[in-house]
């Protein structure tokens, strides 16, 4: 799910900053710059991890900050197609799920990924908005926002930024991460805590 990725960057260092320790003020403009981006099929940058090397400073004509080589490691978010991950409920609606984990809230779960068979029921206010449940030994089991919920990766994309979108489109998201439920063992984590007490009691003694 994490990795580290060493990068080389040229670096632009405002003069206000020349006045701290070269290393500092360094790591401070790398964090401005990288924190929370996203790096195409990189992935989604968390922290800086360490600085490699530090090599310039030039000053240019008529210009007051000075610029550096910097080789520096990220700590990166990129899950791999296949991983167990566990979210919250963020939104559901007749399309699927949108899920949450924590510091990353673009994950989604399509209708044809949720678990088979189950079933969506739109809010009477909204019809787009409402809960889904999977449907099992002619038992609902809804999907809310009151329990942790296991999905497994099924692609990782990184979108190309829109020319223009549509007034009532979602707001763009530089990497999409698609998951699923349709497996034993995902979903909510209470569905499987009730199916082991429910083995507990048929067990015989």
């Amino acid at each position: 799910m994490f990795y580290l990725s060493r990068i080389e960057h040229t670096l632009r260092l405002p003069p206000h900053l020349l006045s701290l320790p070269i290393q500092e003020s360094i790591h401070k403009e790398l964090e401005k710059l990288f924190l929370d981006k996203v790096i195409a099929n990189l992935g989604l940058c968390i922290s800086v991890y360490d600085i490699r090397s530090i090599e310039g400073g030039f000053i240019f004509p008529g210009d007051g900050a000075a610029t550096y080589t910097v080789v520096f490691t990220l700590i990166v978010f990129r899950p791999f197609v296949g991983e167990i991950i566990t979210a919250k409920l963020l939104t559901s609606d007749a399309d699927g799920l949108r899920l949450s984990l924590g510091f990353f809230d673009d994950v989604y779960v399509p209708m044809h990924h949720m678990p088979n068979p189950s079933h969506f029921e739109g809010e009477a206010q909204n019809s787009k908005k409402g809960t889904w449940y999977w449907d099992f030994n002619e038992q609902p089991y809804p999907i809310d926002d009151t329990d942790e919920i296991k999905f497994q990766v099924q692609s990782v994309s990184y979108p190309s930024i829109p020319v223009e979108q549509p007034k009532e489109s979602k707001p763009f998201a530089p990497m999409v991460v698609t998951g699923s439920l349709d497996h034993d063992g995902l979903g909510p984590v209470s569905w499987w805590d009730e199916a082991e007490e429910v083995e507990d009691e048929q067990t015989p003694v």
